[in-house]
């Protein structure tokens, strides 16, 4: 009992505290985070980005297809049973391994794509920042 008392007094001073913002705090910060969001290079990082996601999401089905039609004809060739079978255990263990190196590939793509990602994001975010911190050129004097 003396847990949910708890929870429900920082709940409620949470919820206070964070209302002291107000509605328009969190409007300025969702309007500044659009604004970086559809910046060229940012939408230029997410291109990327998607165009990445399809070539690795083709790259380990097409391992694991060609993986499995090479067990599947290692062990329909010709030979004793034995032979078959070792011929198919030989076949899965290079499909395994066809299959590791495309998925290794795949996060390893999906890394650098993120880093240039986030650092292109960064970089924009800044020259945002910079540019709307700078004062309004002009005659501001009432004289």
């Amino acid at each position: 009992m003396r847990g949910k008392a708890g929870l429900v007094l920082g709940l409620a001073a949470g919820y206070v505290l964070g209302t002291r913002a107000g509605r328009q705090r969190y409007e300025q910060i969702k309007e500044q985070a659009e604004k970086v969001w559809n910046l060229d290079p940012v939408q230029k990082q997410v291109a990327k980005v998607q165009d990445l996601g399809k070539s690795a999401l083709l790259a380990v089905p097409s391992a694991l297809w060609s993986g499995a039609v090479k067990v599947s004809k290692a062990a329909t060739t010709k030979g004793t049973p034995g032979q078959r079978l070792d011929a198919a255990i030989h076949a899965g263990d290079q499909a395994k391994d066809d299959i590791e190196d495309a998925a290794d590939a795949s996060a390893e793509a999906a890394e650098k794509a993120v880093k240039d990602l986030t650092a292109g994001a960064r970089s924009a975010a800044s020259r945002s920042a910079s540019s709307a911190s700078k004062p309004a050129t002009g005659s501001a004097s009432g004289k």
